[in-house]
């Protein structure tokens, strides 16, 4: 009882803990005072801008893309406002959960969600991310009836088509899925939020020009996350139209006469260089690419033996074949080999002394006696072995040089091949052997390595007609700043002057190519039937193997890709010359018959619309 009346020690029990206590609170009053102060006055900016950070958001906006029409304005390439179905991480729980769900409701699919769980990681996580693109009608209002996705949202967006399907798909090419690598090639900063770039043609060529400039908007969100105002700091900047030299009319017109087979066919303004026409065949759908290539018609163009992705018109490699007589005898003429009076006896062969092997002319019982332009008309091969042996292959790669052979033209479209040019330098480089004479004789006839694209064949026929001008093809002909008025493209080492050293050299050249349409045993003739236009033309077939002198030649017996490429190269008027037509049908047979009656048709197109004033 006595411990429990002892009031001195009670107090001094209870003051020690009170003290012990105002020490405590003090001590936590003063971390709290501290810790405001740091809060409000010392971080406060910091802390601010954190907090504003929860609550505004700058997001890119994606310019429009510019459109791309032909020289005549007819849209090529355009967009289409469109709906897509995203899903925004911070604001999405359960992401595996809500997507799987998606696929159950029929929105999605399992490539989809393998796409989304690829791009995710590319973007922050208060960003829309795309899930499904090209949403129909059906879907987009079945979605919005029975939304109970949180974080997923149906949002509008312009998508690109190409309303003329698959008609000009080498030129303008197509725009697709923007990739890793592809956002190594691009401005970061302006790609923030690109979606799509070109991957080939055009599109990928102008990308930059077509993409535009980014714009700046501030997203502001209440504490759900639900967006409650919007303001657009920087607007975008539309990316610009492009009007293209192509006619469209003429276009379409080649790929329908080479529907079913594997070729080309490039149609050149002479005076400019401007292409009008910029056809390989087979062709295929750009729409495919645009939200993603199903598998079927992936497998379909992969696996297809005709390689449609391949434009021949750039990036084809073919023997010349006879096409490249004129700039042979020309070469013969200049470097004072032959006259225009050199004449020479074709027996339907031609031997090198001492050599037992026969070299072949096309015709077997040989064309008499011929000069060059009998040569040039009736495509006789003896005269032109005769010439090239003179002329060594040295002369005769350093003249055709000049023609642009061997070397990329400088078209505005990616992908071109260079071709080749040989020469002794070339075989000792690529196949350490020495040059054999044998192999001068069948270079001057378009065989054996040399290889042209089709372009190269039309730059170099131009410049035949030019007589010595050679332009360098351009695709770019217009642009335009939306809203703005029509600006020529700037053509910068747009042509060069190939030396002359007798203008009559060309004269007589040109005739020879005038004779194989309108002499009597022209192998081209049966064009000149009708024809409205002055027309000079050439026709070559080029084997795609070599047979030995005692074999014959028969296309029937062989399987169709190892028969001749069928060719024709021409220009119109002949006094006047405006376009110029180079033709190659891959495994055809006889270019007089199967290439001539469609320059002749491609033609007629373009002469029509003159007639009528259609043609600018």
């Amino acid at each position: 009882m006595q411990g429990i009346n002892n009031t001195k020690f009670e107090n001094k029990t209870f003051f020690y803990r009170m003290k012990l206590a105002l020490i405590f609170m003090f001590l936590l009053t003063t971390l709290l005072v501290i810790r405001i102060y740091n809060l409000q006055i010392v971080n406060h900016e910091y802390y601010l801008e954190e907090a504003l950070g929860n609550q505004m958001h700058t997001l890119p906006i994606t310019p429009s893309r510019g459109k791309i029409f032909d020289r005549h304005g007819n849209i090529l390439a355009t967009n289409k406002l469109a709906f897509r179905l995203t899903l925004t991480q911070e604001k999405t729980k359960n992401i595996i959960k809500t997507l799987q769900q998606l696929k159950q409701s029929g929105f999605i699919n399992d490539n989809d969600i393998k796409i989304f769980n690829k791009n995710a990681k590319r973007y922050q996580k208060f960003h829309s991310i795309p899930i499904k693109y090209n949403l129909n009608e059906t879907q987009v209002a079945k979605f919005l009836i029975n939304n109970t996705f949180i974080g997923v949202d149906i949002e509008p967006y312009f998508h690109r088509i190409y309303p003329n399907q698959d008609s000009g798909v080498h030129v303008i090419g197509y725009v697709s899925r923007m990739t890793k690598k592809d956002k190594k090639n691009y401005d970061k900063k302006n790609y923030l939020g690109t979606l799509f770039v070109g991957k080939t043609g055009i599109e990928k060529q102008y990308e930059i020009l077509l993409h535009g400039t980014n714009g700046l908007q501030q997203i502001e969100r209440n504490v759900n996350g639900r967006v409650i105002d919007t303001k657009i700091i920087k607007p975008a900047i539309s990316g610009e139209n492009l009007y293209l030299s192509i006619d469209l009319d003429m276009q379409k017109k080649a790929e329908t006469l080479l529907k079913g087979k594997r070729g080309s066919i490039v149609v050149i303004d002479i005076r400019n260089g401007e292409i009008l026409t910029l056809v390989s065949t087979p062709i295929y759908n750009p729409n495919w690419f645009v939200n993603g290539i199903s598998h079927t018609n992936y497998n379909q163009l992969q696996t297809s033996a005709n390689i449609p992705q391949l434009n021949r018109a750039v990036q084809g490699l073919y023997p010349p074949g006879s096409t490249i007589k004129p700039m042979v005898a020309l070469v013969g003429l200049e470097e004072g080999v032959i006259t225009n009076k050199s004449s020479i006896f074709c027996p339907g062969y031609y031997k090198l002394p001492n050599v037992k092997r026969k070299f072949n002319d096309w015709k077997k019982i040989g064309h008499g006696h011929v000069n060059v332009k009998d040569s040039i008309a009736q495509s006789c091969d003896v005269f032109f072995y005769d010439l090239a042996d003179k002329l060594g292959i040295d002369k005769l790669h350093d003249n055709l040089d000049l023609f642009n052979f061997g070397r990329k033209t400088s078209i505005d479209i990616p992908g071109e091949s260079a071709g080749i040019l040989p020469s002794k330098a070339w075989k000792k480089i690529n196949k350490n052997e020495p040059w054999y004479r044998g192999e001068s004789l069948i270079t001057g006839i378009g065989q054996g390595f040399i290889a042209v694209t089709p372009l190269q064949l039309a730059v170099a026929t131009a410049a035949i007609a030019n007589k010595g001008l050679l332009f360098r093809p351009t695709l770019l002909k217009n642009t335009q700043v939306p809203g703005n008025i029509i600006i020529e493209s700037k053509k910068k080492d747009h042509h060069i002057q190939i030396p002359i050293k007798n203008i009559q050299n060309w004269e007589d050249v040109i005739d020879g190519m005038k004779q194989a349409v309108y002499g009597p045993k022209g192998t081209a003739r049966r064009l000149n039937n009708g024809l409205t236009y002055s027309l000079a033309g050439k026709t070559g077939t080029a084997q795609v193997f070599g047979l030995d002198a005692k074999e014959q030649y028969i296309a029937e017996k062989l399987d169709e890709k190892l028969r001749d490429h069928a060719l024709f190269t021409g220009f119109a008027p002949i006094e006047n010359p405006e376009i110029v037509i180079a033709i190659i049908v891959e495994n055809a047979g006889n270019g007089s018959s199967k290439a001539a009656p469609i320059a002749r048709q491609v033609f007629d197109v373009y002469f029509n619309k003159q007639l009528n004033n259609t043609f600018p």
